[in-house]
């Protein structure tokens, strides 16, 4: 079992940044990826970033490219994810995943825990 919890969300800017954080619980964290997702009022969830086990990174370059970072630290059973110059199109639940492999994907399916989410408004 593992239980993810994140924080770090609020209301922003725009052009404002946040850190997301997501602590996990388990054993064997650093053998596994992990992904960010979010999802909009009225859109279906759709995939952020993901770093496997060894730390790549994969980004939904479309909407996030050059402006959102995931990384992890595996010391502390975190995931972040850094937002830069956020937009009001980025406003969302955002949710972190953990996946049962060492590689990254972009599906919901590839994720086997989720956390309950952390709010993510980016207003003037």
């Amino acid at each position: 079992q593992v239980r993810l919890v994140e924080s770090g969300g609020g209301l922003v800017q725009p052009g404002g940044s946040l850190r997301l954080s997501c602590a996990a619980s388990g054993r064997f964290f650093s053998s596994y990826a992990m992904g960010w997702f979010r999802q909009a009022p009225g859109k279906e969830r759709e995939f952020v970033a993901a770093i496997s086990a060894s730390g790549r990174t994969t980004y939904d370059e479309e909407s996030v490219k050059d402006r959102f970072t995931i990384s992890r630290d595996n010391a502390k059973i975190t995931v972040y994810l850094q937002m830069n110059s956020l937009k009001p199109e980025d406003t969302a639940v955002y949710y972190c995943a953990f996946s049962p492999s060492r590689n990254s994907g972009r599906f919901s399916y590839e994720y086997d825990y989720w956390g309950q989410g952390t709010q993510v408004t980016v207003s003037s």
